[in-house]
């Protein structure tokens, strides 16, 4: 077990036990990290929704209702398409609060115009809107993986104690 990612998830969900508040994640390059770090908590359930993971573009769209012109013009790993994603999950899901990942882990994938380690954060809720983080990460695959993992948590942690 990673101590410092079950102790993130520790403060998430108590927060949103205490809040009563449940939490939805949709994930693509951490390929269900966020929502695996999220359970290893015992009485996760009070708390976490669901999770999508939706790595294909077409999962994206059919899951979370991503629009294929937003796919096509600025790409899976954008600002925008991590909107799209953490908007959608929180409309394909009774939670309260969503978090979203997207982007490049490696070692291949990358371009000049997105390198591999661009990664986009979406964190969202009910009432207090959308947050956005646009993250160049180093590292190997699973270093990239792992960053991405702790930021979301850190985030998701701040947007509850808001």
């Amino acid at each position: 077990m990673d101590h410092e990612l079950y102790t993130l998830a520790e403060l998430v969900g108590q927060v949103l036990k205490a809040q009563k508040k449940k939490l939805v994640t949709a994930e693509s390059c951490t390929g269900g990290w966020i929502a695996q770090a999220l359970t290893e908590v015992p009485g996760s359930s009070l708390w976490f929704d669901r999770g999508f993971v939706t790595y294909s573009n077409a999962a994206k769209i059919q899951m979370l209702a991503v629009k294929p012109k937003t796919l096509e013009h600025y790409g899976a790993v954008s600002a925008e398409t991590a909107t799209e994603m953490v908007v959608g999950a929180l409309h394909h899901s009774d939670a309260d609060v969503a978090i979203a990942v997207t982007g490049i882990a490696g070692p291949s994938g990358g371009t000049e115009e997105k390198p591999v380690g661009r990664v986009f954060i979406a964190w969202a809720s009910k009432t207090n809107g959308c947050q956005l983080l646009q993250l160049s990460l180093s590292g190997d695959r699973q270093a990239i993986r792992r960053q991405t993992v702790v930021l979301a948590l850190k985030g998701l942690a701040d947007l509850v104690n808001a």
